[in-house]
Order: structure tokens, then sequence, then C-alpha cells
């Protein structure tokens, strides 16, 4: 990167970005309608109004160019620690292998740190081996094995 990176919470006219970052891989292509805006609008609405949630994107010269979903979690474990969960973290097409998903994974766990959480913990698509390697170099473990049931 040779601008510097400004991470922000995302407002609701940066839907259609992050969006369109989610819909722009093998996964979110099969998942993500980018023609409909409604659901993410109303996602948005909920996500914005949550103040254990903070969806952030990432801007390069005034371009948005990455996302993320940071999302705090109160916990009983570990003496009632709070924890916080990384999600759809994503960096625009134009803009990867150049460290900012890096940047912003690093911005997402000192965030997590200064909001006095225990850990930050993510999950990532058992298909996703570059993502594995990615968080690995990061020094996330894969210590537990998750499971989904879709409703």
């Amino acid at each position: 990167m040779t601008e510097p990176l400004t991470v922000r919470q995302a407002h609701r006219a940066d839907v259609a970005a992050i969006v369109a970052m989610l819909a722009d891989d093998p996964l979110g292509a099969t998942r993500e309608a980018p023609d409909d805006p409604a659901p993410y609008l109303a996602a948005f609405t909920a996500i914005d109004a949550d103040p254990n949630q903070y969806l952030a994107v990432a801007e390069v010269g005034g371009e948005l160019v990455g996302t993320l979903q940071l999302t705090y979690l109160p916990g009983l474990s570990h003496r009632g620690a709070w924890r916080a969960q990384i999600e759809a973290v994503r960096v625009a097409r134009s803009h990867r292998g150049g460290g900012l998903g890096t940047a912003l994974v690093r911005w997402a766990v000192d965030t997590a740190r200064e909001r006095g959480c225990h850990l930050v913990q993510l999950s990532s698509n058992a298909s996703r081996t570059d993502a594995h390697r990615f968080y690995t170099r990061l020094g996330f473990t894969a210590s537990h094995v998750g499971f989904k049931l879709t409703l």
C-alpha cells in the first residue's frame, strides 16, 4: 500500500460496495444477490443499531477497498470475559496481495484488545485454504472444529 489506510465505521451508503466485495469470490458469487439491496439494508440497520456490532470499511485514497464485521460477545467462560468475533473479511480484488488484509485484521485485533476482549475468534470456510494460511500467519490457531446448521 502506498497511500495510508483508513478504517472507519460503515455508513448506509457503503452497503452496495460492501456487498459487491462479498459477492466477488467463488463462494460469495453463489450466495449473494447484489441486485436486491433490501435484505442488506435491513441487516445494516440492525448492525448499526447494536453497540456490540461494528461494521468496518477500509479506505485507501478515498476508495472503499476492504471490510469486516467485528462482533463483541459477552460470556461466562474465561471468568466472564468478552470475546470478539471477526466475520466477512473481504479485500477488493484490485487491492489483494498488498498487505491491506493484514492491516485490516490487525486493526480488528487491536480494537478488540482496546475494548477489553480476552480473545478474538473467527471462522473460515473449509475450502478457503489461502485464507487459512493468512490467518495462521497472523497468529490465529485452528484450535476448534466449527459446525453450522442452515435454517
